[in-house]
């Protein structure tokens, strides 16, 4: 796997922390070039610069994945580093954490923009470049909530299952072209988010013990293996490392929490 992503150029969105930034970490450590987008610049650049790689293997970009404008100007930023070979969509936000009646109408059309509208965003500005490259994987943080009714998460079940949908159009139109859109569905994972799911106590999911989720890393091995040439085979469904199955073919042998 070092050989398949040596020198290669990803874009990770919502890279500044949880699964994007593991990402990131994990690409860089097989070799690839990774652009870091996300909207928590300072932070971003105070990584980069711990990592301070003599290859310049990272670099630290400001984005707001809501708005169409930030997100082509990575890719343009991206562009000046060379081919984009593997984009990872993973910028979300799981506020607002309330009952749909007493959710806060601008928080929940904020969750719409990020985890929906901005899943679009990266897709439609990525995707040009790849059909005029001829290649080029896009993979996107799916979730079990896209299929799941959750109290208390009206934005999130209902941007998760938009963005499964906007998952099989975008490889339905975009394969003809070498172009892998990929959802990946890891569970729940042990990150920040999940800290504030389960301060929330709104339901099942916050009151799971936390050695049941499982680590930010195994989600991005999981996300490496998609953009692998193994993945190629998977474009358009909704991956799951929930399964058995998916977890052999990761190479993971262990499991969190079945519910998402």
């Amino acid at each position: 796997m070092i050989n398949a992503f040596k020198d290669k150029l990803v874009i990770v969105f919502g890279a500044s922390k949880g699964i994007g930034y593991a990402s990131a970490l994990r690409f860089i450590d097989l070799g690839a070039r990774v652009v870091l987008a996300s909207r928590n610049i300072d932070l971003l650049r105070k990584q980069t610069n711990e990592l301070n790689n003599p290859n310049s293997l990272a670099h630290a970009v400001y984005c707001d994945v809501s708005d169409y404008t930030s997100v082509s100007d990575v890719v343009s930023y991206a562009q000046t580093l060379g081919n984009i070979d593997y984009v990872v969509n993973s910028a979300g936000t799981i506020e607002p954490l309330a009952h749909l009646i007493e959710s806060e109408p601008l928080l929940w059309e904020q969750a719409i923009n990020i985890n929906f509208k901005g899943a679009y965003n990266v897709i439609r500005a990525c995707s040009p470049v790849m059909k005029k490259q001829g290649f080029g994987t896009i993979v996107s943080l799916s979730s079990g909530a896209a299929n799941s009714i959750l109290e208390g998460w009206s934005h999130y079940c209902s941007t998760k299952a938009a963005v499964k949908k906007l998952t099989e159009v975008a490889h339905k139109e975009l394969n003809e072209y070498n172009i892998n859109v990929i959802g990946l569905s890891p569970g729940t994972v042990a990150t920040e988010m999940m800290e504030r799911i389960r301060d929330a106590d709104i339901n099942v999911v916050s009151r799971l013990k936390w050695s049941t989720h499982i680590p930010a890393d195994w989600a991005a091995q999981a996300i490496t293996f998609l953009c692998g040439p193994e993945g190629k085979q998977f474009s358009g469904t909704d991956f799951s490392i929930k399964t058995e199955e998916g977890r052999k073919l990761v190479g993971l042998d262990k499991l969190g929490s079945k519910l998402l």
